[in-house]
This record gives structure tokens, sequence and C-alpha cells, in this order.
């Protein structure tokens, strides 16, 4: 039987990559990591937590008390080997500029806009579709926030797998960690976070659902 993830044949990157110029990228980054901070701090004034790298940081928030910027950018310092090898040295420096731009939003919508009470409902729906539409934001300009974004993108890549299904797979492994960290009571409304987020991605970001052979996010 063949190798289906070898046998995947992908757009060249240089075609998806002529489709945006820099000032194309800047505006994007800068969009989607206000975005997800946005996101972010909703979920973080309802006691809550998402998957994927945010899921990470926050976990490392929770247990070590470290400001959330921080911990962004802490828990993607492993992935940027593999983003590196697997995806690009543009794609690399992409995501090391939104992880970084991430981390000042994250400490910027912290400081200057105060929430005085969230319902877990709305942090779960809004925060998680926010954070959702931050990521797709990022993928289509061929860039993510790293760590579990990483694999997933590279998955996609190499092996045709619906990005958004995969994070939630790795999603689950992480959410199940948070009984460690989370109120039970809040657990539930995270893992609701957590499918938001993703199926934003599952539905926005399939391979050839809106340029015919598009394989990868541009």
């Amino acid at each position: 039987m063949p190798d289906t993830c070898s046998s995947m044949t992908t757009r060249p990157a240089s075609a998806n990559a002529a489709a945006h110029r820099w000032t194309d990228d800047a505006q994007a980054l800068g969009s989607a990591t206000l975005v997800i901070a946005l996101g972010l701090h909703l979920l973080s004034g309802a006691g809550l937590m998402v998957g994927g790298v945010p899921g990470l940081a926050f976990l490392l928030r929770y247990s070590t008390g470290l400001p959330l910027g921080l911990c962004l950018f802490v828990v993607n310092l492993p992935f940027y080997a593999l983003a590196w090898r697997a995806l690009g040295g543009a794609f690399t420096l992409k995501t090391l500029a939104a992880v970084s731009l991430l981390s000042l939003a994250v400490e910027a919508v912290r400081r200057w806009l105060t929430l005085q009470a969230v319902h877990p409902a709305l942090g779960a729906v809004a925060g998680g579709l926010l954070v959702g539409v931050g990521l797709l934001m990022l993928l289509r300009h061929r860039a993510s926030v790293g760590g579990i974004g990483i694999l997933a993108l590279h998955l996609q890549r190499r092996c045709g797998w619906n990005l958004g299904a995969v994070q939630f797979a790795l999603d689950a492994v992480i959410l199940s960690c948070a009984l460690v960290v989370v109120e039970p009571s809040r657990l539930g409304w995270s893992v609701l976070a957590a499918a938001v987020m993703n199926l934003v991605l599952y539905w926005n970001n399939r391979p050839g659902r809106y340029l015919p052979g598009e394989r990868l996010a541009t």
C-alpha cells in the first residue's frame, strides 16, 4: 500500500508566497495577533482555557503565575526547529514575528481593557471564535502562533489531513491536562471554547475549498 503522506503533492511554496506582498503579511500579522489577544482576554476573564499553543500557555500560566504573554513565547521555543525544517525559513520567521507580536498584544490588552465579569458561555463562544479567526488569518498568510499549529499544518501539508481535525485531537490531550489547574465547573466551557476555535479552522481552512488545487493556506 502506498504511503499516503509521501505521495501527496503540494503546490510550490513560491506560488503561494507570491500571492502576498510584505505589506499584506505585516497587516495580517498585526490584525490577527490583536484579534487573538482579545479572544484570549475573554477566555482569561471567564477563567477558561482553550487548545493549541494558547492552551499550553494557559496551563503554564495557571500553574506558575507567569504573565500569559511570556508563557506564549516560552512554550513555542521547542517548535521552531520543526517549523524551520518542515515548513521553511519564511514560515518560521513570520511565525516568530507573530508570536512576539501576540506576546506583546496580550499584555497590552490585559493592561488597557478591564473586564469586570465574563459569563463562561460568552467567554467560550466569543473567545474561541476570535482565537480561531485570528489563527485562520495567520494561516492564510503562511504563519501561525507556533506549537500545535506548526505540527498540525505540517501534517496537512504532508498528508492532506484536515488541520482543524488534527488540532482538535491534540487539543483533547491539552484539555485533559486542564483538570489539574482549571475548576471542574469551567472545564466543560473550556472544551466548548476549543471546539468553537477548531470548527472555525475546520470549516474555513479545508484544502481546495476556495481555490482549485489549493492544499496549503496561502
